[in-house]
């Protein structure tokens, strides 16, 4: 799964470089800040591959089509 694992390094690096620039600050929400990082722009993706179908695109995510909903409208993708 050669996909995955570019995904898994591009985030490794984001985050070595994220506390390498930190400059003696303490981290803090890192959790928060990766995954709202993450979660939009796949979204977004997902959703334009899925066509605009929100269906399509839960089930193409492995997640309920409420639960996607809720977060299209958490990161005001709709209204």
């Amino acid at each position: 799964m050669s996909q995955g694992h570019d995904l898994y390094a591009a985030v490794q690096r984001a985050l070595e470089t994220y506390f390498r620039d930190l400059d003696g600050e303490k981290p803090a929400a890192i959790y928060d800040m990766v995954i709202r990082s993450v979660e939009r722009p796949m979204l977004e993706v997902v959703l334009g591959q899925a066509g605009g179908n929100q269906t399509l695109a839960a089930d193409m995510l492995g997640i309920n089509r409420n639960t996607l909903r809720k977060k299209l409208v958490d990161y005001q993708l709709i209204s």
